[in-house]
C-alpha cells in the first residue's frame, strides 16, 4: 500500500464502502469527496493499477459494465492502512 497515490487509497475505500461498486458508483463517490468532477481517463487507469497490484477484482455485470471489488489482500492492506492512521488520527479525535 505504500506504493499507491493518495487517489489510489480513496479509490480502494471508495470500493471498501459498496459491495461491488461500477465504475460510475465509485466515480460518484469521489465525486462527493473531492468536491469536484472526476474524469474517467484518471479513474478507470487507476483502477486497472489496483487490478494490477491485486489488490482489486474486476468483474463484469454486462457488456459494458464492469463490477470493482478488494481482494483479500486489497482488504487485508485497507485494514493495515486504518489501523496505521488510527494510531494517530484517533489520537487527535480522543483530544479534542
Amino acid at each position: 500500500m505504500h506504493d499507491l497515490t493518495g487517489f489510489q487509497r480513496d479509490v480502494l475505500y471508495a470500493i471498501a464502502g459498496h459491495d461491488e461498486p461500477h465504475g460510475l458508483a465509485i466515480k460518484d463517490e469521489l465525486e462527493n469527496y473531492y468536491e469536484t468532477e472526476i474524469l474517467a481517463g484518471r479513474l478507470y487507469p487507476n483502477l486497472d493499477t489496483l487490478v494490477d497490484k491485486g489488490l482489486v477484482e474486476k468483474g463484469t455485470v454486462d457488456r459494458r459494465t464492469n463490477s470493482y471489488s478488494l481482494t483479500r489482500r486489497g482488504r487485508r492492506e485497507t485494514e493495515a492502512r486504518r489501523e496505521w492512521e488510527q494510531q494517530y488520527v484517533g489520537e487527535l479525535l480522543v483530544d479534542s
